[in-house]
Protein backbone atom coordinates (compact mmCIF):
# COMPACT_ATOMS: atom_id res chain seq x y z
CA UNK A 1 0.00 0.00 0.00
CA UNK A 2 1.39 3.65 -0.93
CA UNK A 3 -0.03 6.49 0.54
CA UNK A 4 1.13 10.09 1.53
CA UNK A 5 1.96 11.93 4.36
CA UNK A 6 -0.90 13.98 4.51
CA UNK A 7 -2.70 10.72 4.50
CA UNK A 8 -1.03 8.86 6.87
CA UNK A 9 -0.36 11.55 9.59
CA UNK A 10 -4.90 12.58 9.13
CA UNK A 11 -5.41 8.74 9.94
CA UNK A 12 -2.91 8.38 12.72
CA UNK A 13 -4.20 11.09 14.61
CA UNK A 14 -7.88 10.24 14.35
CA UNK A 15 -7.22 6.87 15.96
CA UNK A 16 -4.91 8.47 18.83
CA UNK A 17 -7.63 11.08 19.23
CA UNK A 18 -10.71 8.60 19.19
CA UNK A 19 -8.95 7.54 22.06
CA UNK A 20 -9.62 10.20 24.29
CA UNK A 21 -6.60 10.44 26.41
CA UNK A 22 -5.69 12.84 28.29
CA UNK A 23 -1.86 12.94 27.66
CA UNK A 24 -0.09 13.06 24.22
CA UNK A 25 -1.07 15.15 21.05
CA UNK A 26 -2.33 13.60 18.78
CA UNK A 27 -0.54 15.47 15.63
CA UNK A 28 2.67 15.17 17.40
CA UNK A 29 2.37 11.60 17.68
CA UNK A 30 1.18 11.44 14.21
CA UNK A 31 4.05 13.08 12.96
CA UNK A 32 6.65 10.79 15.13
CA UNK A 33 4.59 7.62 13.23
CA UNK A 34 4.90 9.13 9.75
CA UNK A 35 9.03 10.04 10.12
CA UNK A 36 9.18 6.70 11.44
CA UNK A 37 7.58 5.00 8.86
CA UNK A 38 9.23 7.35 6.00
CA UNK A 39 12.47 6.13 7.04
CA UNK A 40 11.45 2.34 6.66
CA UNK A 41 11.54 1.81 10.20
CA UNK A 42 8.16 0.50 10.33
CA UNK A 43 6.24 3.49 12.34
CA UNK A 44 2.80 1.98 11.50
CA UNK A 45 3.60 -1.12 13.45
CA UNK A 46 4.77 0.41 16.41
CA UNK A 47 1.65 2.63 16.70
CA UNK A 48 -0.34 -0.54 15.75
CA UNK A 49 1.22 -1.85 18.93
CA UNK A 50 0.84 1.41 21.12
CA UNK A 51 -2.98 1.61 20.06
CA UNK A 52 -3.54 -2.15 21.39
CA UNK A 53 -2.50 -1.63 24.97
CA UNK A 54 -2.94 2.01 25.43
CA UNK A 55 -6.58 1.63 26.40
CA UNK A 56 -4.98 -0.07 29.45
CA UNK A 57 -2.66 2.19 30.20
CA UNK A 58 -2.52 4.67 33.52
CA UNK A 59 -3.44 7.87 31.67
CA UNK A 60 -1.63 10.51 34.10
CA UNK A 61 1.44 12.15 33.86
CA UNK A 62 4.71 10.89 33.84
CA UNK A 63 7.01 10.88 37.36
CA UNK A 64 10.41 12.75 36.92
CA UNK A 65 13.21 12.77 39.43
CA UNK A 66 16.55 14.51 39.36
CA UNK A 67 18.74 12.27 40.19
CA UNK A 68 21.92 14.92 39.89
CA UNK A 69 22.60 17.87 37.88
CA UNK A 70 23.16 15.62 34.49
CA UNK A 71 20.61 12.99 35.28
CA UNK A 72 16.89 12.86 35.32
CA UNK A 73 14.72 9.77 36.05
CA UNK A 74 11.45 9.28 34.45
CA UNK A 75 9.04 6.96 35.16
CA UNK A 76 6.33 6.18 32.34
CA UNK A 77 4.20 3.58 34.64
CA UNK A 78 4.33 1.00 31.88
CA UNK A 79 3.06 3.56 29.46
CA UNK A 80 3.80 4.71 25.44
CA UNK A 81 6.86 6.23 24.96
CA UNK A 82 5.11 8.27 21.84
CA UNK A 83 2.31 10.05 24.53
CA UNK A 84 5.20 11.30 27.07
CA UNK A 85 8.43 11.87 25.41
CA UNK A 86 7.87 15.14 23.80
CA UNK A 87 6.91 16.75 27.13
CA UNK A 88 9.94 15.04 28.96
CA UNK A 89 12.30 16.04 25.94
CA UNK A 90 11.19 19.85 26.61
CA UNK A 91 11.45 19.37 30.11
CA UNK A 92 14.77 17.83 30.09
CA UNK A 93 15.97 20.25 27.27
CA UNK A 94 15.17 23.27 29.95
CA UNK A 95 17.17 21.26 32.90
CA UNK A 96 19.82 21.58 30.27
CA UNK A 97 20.31 25.26 29.67
CA UNK A 98 24.12 26.16 30.94
CA UNK A 99 25.02 22.64 30.93
CA UNK A 100 26.79 20.56 28.38
CA UNK A 101 25.15 17.16 28.96
CA UNK A 102 22.44 15.16 30.43
CA UNK A 103 21.46 11.97 31.18
CA UNK A 104 17.97 10.73 30.35
CA UNK A 105 17.00 7.79 32.55
CA UNK A 106 13.45 6.29 30.88
CA UNK A 107 11.73 3.77 33.20
CA UNK A 108 8.77 1.53 32.15
CA UNK A 109 7.99 2.58 29.09
CA UNK A 110 6.84 1.16 25.54
CA UNK A 111 7.37 1.54 21.96
CA UNK A 112 10.73 3.25 22.06
CA UNK A 113 11.27 2.99 18.50
CA UNK A 114 9.27 5.75 18.31
CA UNK A 115 11.61 8.22 20.27
CA UNK A 116 13.44 8.39 16.36
CA UNK A 117 11.33 12.07 15.13
CA UNK A 118 12.20 13.94 18.52
CA UNK A 119 15.59 13.11 18.65
CA UNK A 120 15.84 14.58 15.23
CA UNK A 121 14.57 17.27 16.10
CA UNK A 122 16.80 17.89 18.60
CA UNK A 123 20.16 17.40 16.39
CA UNK A 124 18.50 19.72 14.14
CA UNK A 125 18.75 22.44 16.79
CA UNK A 126 22.51 21.76 18.01
CA UNK A 127 22.24 19.19 20.50
CA UNK A 128 23.76 15.63 19.57
CA UNK A 129 22.17 12.54 21.53
CA UNK A 130 22.42 8.90 21.70
CA UNK A 131 19.10 6.41 22.52
CA UNK A 132 19.86 2.94 23.58
CA UNK A 133 17.05 0.56 25.18
CA UNK A 134 17.22 -3.62 25.01
CA UNK A 135 14.83 -5.59 24.13
CA UNK A 136 13.56 -9.25 25.26
CA UNK A 137 13.86 -10.58 21.38
CA UNK A 138 15.44 -9.99 18.35
CA UNK A 139 17.96 -7.52 18.22
CA UNK A 140 18.44 -7.49 21.34
CA UNK A 141 20.23 -4.27 21.69
CA UNK A 142 19.14 -0.87 19.68
CA UNK A 143 20.95 2.70 19.72
CA UNK A 144 20.29 5.93 17.38
CA UNK A 145 23.12 8.25 17.42
CA UNK A 146 22.43 11.74 15.84
CA UNK A 147 25.13 14.59 16.35
CA UNK A 148 24.53 17.84 15.76
CA UNK A 149 23.02 19.09 12.68
CA UNK A 150 22.27 15.37 11.56
CA UNK A 151 18.87 14.93 9.49
CA UNK A 152 18.83 10.99 10.18
CA UNK A 153 20.72 8.41 12.79
CA UNK A 154 23.52 6.18 12.84
CA UNK A 155 21.46 2.95 13.96
CA UNK A 156 23.45 -0.17 15.49
CA UNK A 157 22.01 -3.20 16.56
CA UNK A 158 23.04 -6.52 18.45
CA UNK A 159 22.05 -9.72 19.48
CA UNK A 160 24.32 -10.33 21.97
CA UNK A 161 23.13 -11.52 25.44
CA UNK A 162 21.37 -8.88 27.64
CA UNK A 163 23.16 -7.58 30.39
CA UNK A 164 21.07 -6.06 32.64
CA UNK A 165 17.28 -7.00 31.59
CA UNK A 166 16.14 -3.76 31.45
CA UNK A 167 14.02 -4.42 28.39
CA UNK A 168 11.15 -1.60 29.71
CA UNK A 169 13.86 0.86 29.78
CA UNK A 170 15.49 3.38 27.83
CA UNK A 171 18.83 5.96 28.32
CA UNK A 172 19.22 9.05 26.35
CA UNK A 173 22.33 11.20 26.49
CA UNK A 174 22.48 14.40 25.31
CA UNK A 175 24.94 16.81 24.66
CA UNK A 176 26.61 20.35 23.26
CA UNK A 177 29.26 18.34 22.04
CA UNK A 178 29.57 15.31 18.83
CA UNK A 179 29.39 12.25 20.31
CA UNK A 180 32.67 9.79 18.78
CA UNK A 181 30.66 7.25 17.22
CA UNK A 182 33.09 4.75 17.09
CA UNK A 183 33.61 4.51 20.42
CA UNK A 184 29.66 4.48 21.48
CA UNK A 185 28.58 1.82 19.55
CA UNK A 186 31.63 -0.79 20.46
CA UNK A 187 30.00 -4.32 21.08
CA UNK A 188 27.35 -3.56 18.03
CA UNK A 189 27.64 -5.42 15.32
CA UNK A 190 25.13 -4.03 12.73
CA UNK A 191 25.45 -0.58 11.74
CA UNK A 192 22.91 1.15 9.33
CA UNK A 193 23.86 4.37 7.96
CA UNK A 194 22.37 7.65 8.53
CA UNK A 195 22.67 7.55 4.17
CA UNK A 196 20.44 4.58 4.09
CA UNK A 197 17.61 6.56 5.73
CA UNK A 198 18.20 9.77 4.07
CA UNK A 199 17.09 7.39 0.68
CA UNK A 200 14.68 5.84 2.03
CA UNK A 201 12.88 9.08 3.14
CA UNK A 202 13.41 11.03 -0.27
CA UNK A 203 11.72 8.30 -1.80
CA UNK A 204 8.50 8.45 0.35
CA UNK A 205 8.37 12.36 -0.50
CA UNK A 206 8.87 11.34 -4.16
CA UNK A 207 7.15 8.21 -4.45
CA UNK A 208 4.32 7.86 -1.41
CA UNK A 209 4.91 5.87 1.40
CA UNK A 210 5.18 2.44 1.59
CA UNK A 211 2.87 0.74 4.36
CA UNK A 212 2.12 -3.25 4.95
CA UNK A 213 -1.11 -3.82 3.48
CA UNK A 214 -1.97 -5.56 6.96
CA UNK A 215 -1.14 -2.74 9.53
CA UNK A 216 -2.79 0.03 7.16
CA UNK A 217 -5.84 -2.02 7.94
CA UNK A 218 -4.80 -2.47 11.22
CA UNK A 219 -4.72 1.26 11.44
CA UNK A 220 -7.50 2.20 9.42
CA UNK A 221 -9.72 -0.41 11.75
CA UNK A 222 -8.42 1.33 14.74
CA UNK A 223 -9.43 4.84 13.99
CA UNK A 224 -12.57 3.94 12.47
CA UNK A 225 -13.68 1.31 15.32
CA UNK A 226 -13.30 4.05 17.86
CA UNK A 227 -15.03 6.90 15.67
CA UNK A 228 -18.33 4.84 15.57
CA UNK A 229 -17.98 3.88 19.46
CA UNK A 230 -17.99 7.21 20.33
CA UNK A 231 -20.52 8.75 17.75
CA UNK A 232 -22.99 5.85 19.52
CA UNK A 233 -22.17 6.67 23.35
CA UNK A 234 -22.51 10.67 21.96
CA UNK A 235 -25.65 9.70 20.34
CA UNK A 236 -27.33 7.37 23.28
CA UNK A 237 -26.52 10.38 25.71
CA UNK A 238 -27.68 12.91 23.50
CA UNK A 239 -31.01 10.39 23.46
CA UNK A 240 -31.11 10.52 27.08
CA UNK A 241 -31.00 14.06 27.17
CA UNK A 242 -34.09 14.38 25.29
Amino acid sequence: MIVSHNELVAVVNKAFLGMRRACGEGDVIATMVADLQMVGLHGVHHFNNASAHMGLEVDSPVDIYLRDENTIEVDLHSCSLACHLPAVMDYAIEKMIGGSVLTIELKNCHNRWLAYSELVKLAAKGIACTAKWENGSSPKHTMYVLNRGCVAPELFLSDADLVSHKVHDMTIKLSIQDFDIEGVSEGYCTHVEAQSFLGAQESAWHDGIYVDDAEWDTLKTTATAILVENSEQSARGAGGLA
